[in-house]
């Protein structure tokens, strides 16, 4: 297994080692004098600093390429390769090994980090032009960091001692359609918050701490609060297809570290509208851009040090240190900065009423930032734990859904009541014309819950509280359209194109809402799962009743072997039986993945068997035979309004996308703008 199958190509491995150290070396340049202050009063210093990022970037594209070739011409001389592909894997993993390991996530996350920087110079316009070589400087040292980690702890081009005939493969579990996509759109979520980060520090450095810096960083804020978005709820798809267990989260170490940054960057995304239209909250918006930063980096720390068990980390290496340390130094460094700025930092007005719009969103970013405090004590908890009592305690779901299912709640209604409350201080009368239509709205949806025999309260005031929020969508867009077609008479689909043409952050940030509304109605649904367990012979049935009445009548049929490209699977087929009528076969496999020697490479794997539809998801999982015979031990599980989780996640990556999407000018004020102002928006902007 260990005899050479052709003469290694060391050019290529020495190509790619060499363009990191010419990274790093130009990397080390460009931050010197970036923060040095040298090129103030020289512009060439200044554009040679600007343009040492676009010079990392082709050096890290050649490292880039150096891999990928070794990969795709199974170069199994590089430990890299050797493991994680094997000659039969099938082509699409291959590509996408590239970040399926500690190493090769570190070189791609420093290409895409690189090519954010250089796409930050390109397109941000040349009025933000005094905050660029900083921008250059902080964004480039944080590439020589990514780089010096590969160079000093974890290259990706180290080669073995000898070549092996084939490589170990990649993890079963990552032998996924999610593996290709949801990597990386989490991955880019990551990278881009570095992007608003160095804009901050930028505006600390120059003094310009007036709104420029946060109008320069809109879009890329939203970017990358869209990516984590779709890289959360894509997780969350693959743990429900992948792992088995009939849920898609799970707390996870992991998982909680990846819904960090996103709540901050929410809170900020929310926030930064109060210093926009009134002035306020400038300490508190760049405290929450840099602690976004820092969660970020910390979610890198989590899944690469080991000190945290999950099933989503790489294998414990010395790496978590060096990001530790980075950690620290990065997080003393922007605190510092930003207390020497603080007396520059004063808000211009004081908040006037708690029956404000200010006030609704203040409340609403100390709700992201109690649940990001909170996700963090429970992740770390084993830590600390250990660290302190020399025991490791860990915290489980319990207690995240204990504190934080409260709190989203309240979440969930601040969503429906912050677009409803006028800037400043909200009259009696306008109060009472903004909430009759959502309150009804929710009351309703109560009702009819209670009238169907509902009585779990979680679930009851969740789906009452998505009445809520959905009557007070719809009510802004209603009155939108309405004045629309009394001012134009526009028709109704024209009347709704043109009033989110019109202004795309405002109703963009009411389609993110209504994405949440049915995140939260899908989530409710999971309180009512059906589970069950049962060991059949060939012929033998179980039956389940769901949560909307159906019978399912579940019948095994039998349990069948084959061989595919680089796996011997075992199928158990039952046969479905919804409400008396014949619904099909469904099927759940184990997998014992092999080389090409047909070698056993890992651990046996589960493939669920899962058939979705609106109300509810048959799920099955095959556990094994029992005794080699075709007894098979099964687990099935009815879970409702899971496709709508999904759903959910559409609308918001949706709404985000509009939100961001160019042009749109100010929306036509409908009548009661001049008092209340009814501008919510993802992205802040648009008041009328």
């Amino acid at each position: 297994a260990t005899k050479p199958c052709r003469k290694p190509e060391y050019s290529m491995t020495l190509l790619g080692q060499f363009a990191l150290w010419a990274a790093f070396l130009i990397g080390l340049w460009s931050v010197g004098i970036a923060f040095s202050g040298r090129w103030r009063d020289r512009p060439e210093l200044a554009l040679t600093v600007v343009r040492s990022v676009y010079a990392i970037l082709g050096c890290l594209v050649v490292a880039v390429l150096s891999l990928w070739k070794g990969l795709v011409t199974h170069d199994f001389n590089i430990e890299y390769v050797a493991a994680y592909t094997s000659r039969n894997l099938p082509p699409y993993y291959i590509v996408s090994a590239l970040w399926a390991g500690q190493k090769g996530s570190l070189l791609f996350w420093a290409t895409v980090l690189s090519l954010f920087a250089s796409l930050a110079q390109l397109l941000t316009p040349r009025r933000y032009a005094h905050l660029m070589p900083y921008v250059a400087g902080v964004t480039t040292a944080v590439v020589a960091f990514f780089v010096s980690v590969m160079l000093f702890g974890s290259s990706p081009f180290e080669r073995l001692p000898y070549t092996p005939a084939d490589g170990r493969g990649l993890n079963p579990q990552l032998q996924n359609v999610g593996m290709v996509i949801h990597p990386p759109m989490l991955y880019l979520g990551y990278i881009s918050i570095t992007i608003p980060f160095a804009f901050a520090i930028a505006a600390l450095l120059t003094r310009r701490l007036d709104t420029g810096w946060i109008q320069a960083i809109r879009k890329w804020t939203i970017v990358s609060w869209l990516f984590l978005s779709i890289g959360i709820t894509l997780g969350m798809w693959w743990a429900y297809v992948e792992l088995g267990w009939g849920g898609y989260w799970a707390w996870d170490p992991v998982e909680n570290a990846s819904l960090l940054p996103w709540l901050t960057m929410t809170a900020f995304l929310h926030s930064v509208m109060i210093q926009e239209k009134r002035g306020m909250l400038k300490r508190w918006n760049l405290g929450l851009i840099i602690g976004t930063f820092l969660l970020s980096i910390f979610g890198t720390f989590i899944t690469r040090s080991g000190v945290i068990a999950s099933v989503h980390s790489f294998t414990q290496s010395n790496v978590g240190y060096f990001f530790l340390g980075f950690l620290v130094v990065a997080a003393v460094l922007s605190f510092t900065l930003l207390y020497t700025r603080w007396p520059q930092l004063e808000a211009e007005v004081r908040l006037e009423s708690m029956l404000s719009r200010e006030a609704a969103f203040l409340f609403n970013n100390l709700l992201f930032v109690g649940i990001a405090f909170s996700v963090l004590w429970g992740t770390l908890f084993p830590i600390l734990s250990e660290a302190i009592r020399g025991t490791k305690i860990t915290v489980g779901p319990p207690f995240f859904n204990r504190v934080n299912v409260p709190l989203g709640l309240l979440l969930l209604a601040l969503t429906g009541i912050g677009p409803l409350i006028a800037w400043r201080k909200a009259s009696s009368a306008n109060l009472r014309r903004q909430f009759i239509a959502p309150l009804a709205a929710g009351v309703a949806t109560v009702l009819g819950l209670f009238a169907s025999g509902m009585r779990d309260p979680y679930p009851m005031v969740a789906l009452g509280l998505g009445g809520f929020v959905t009557g007070t969508i719809l009510q802004e867009f209603y009155r939108g359209m309405r004045a629309r077609r009394r001012m134009h008479g526009e028709s109704i689909p024209v009347a709704f194109f043109r009033l989110v043409e019109r202004n795309r952050r405002r109703y963009g940030g009411y389609i993110v809402h209504a994405g949440m509304v049915i995140y939260f109605a899908a989530f409710s649904g999971m309180a009512f799962k059906v589970e069950r367990e049962a060991t059949l012979k060939p012929g033998e049935s179980v039956e389940l009743r769901s949560p909307f009445g159906h019978i399912y009548r579940f019948t095994h049929v039998g349990i069948s072997q084959y061989e595919a490209l680089n796996r011997v699977v075992s199928a158990a087929t039952v046969e479905v039986e919804k409400d008396g009528k014949a619904d099909g076969l469904l099927t759940s496999e184990k997998r014992q993945h092999v080389d090409s020697f047909k070698r056993p490479t890992f651990e046996p794997s589960t493939e669920v068997g899962i058939r979705s539809n609106l109300q509810e998801d048959l799920y099955l999982v095959f556990a094994g035979s029992v005794d080699g015979t075709e007894e098979a031990v099964y687990r099935f599980n009815l879970n409702p309004l899971v496709w709508w989780v999904w759903f959910g996640g559409f609308v918001l990556a949706f709404g985000g996308i509009v939100t961001m999407w160019p042009g749109g000018g100010p929306t036509m004020a409908a009548p009661r703008a001049a008092q209340a102002g009814y501008s919510v928006s993802l992205a802040g902007g648009g008041t009328e």
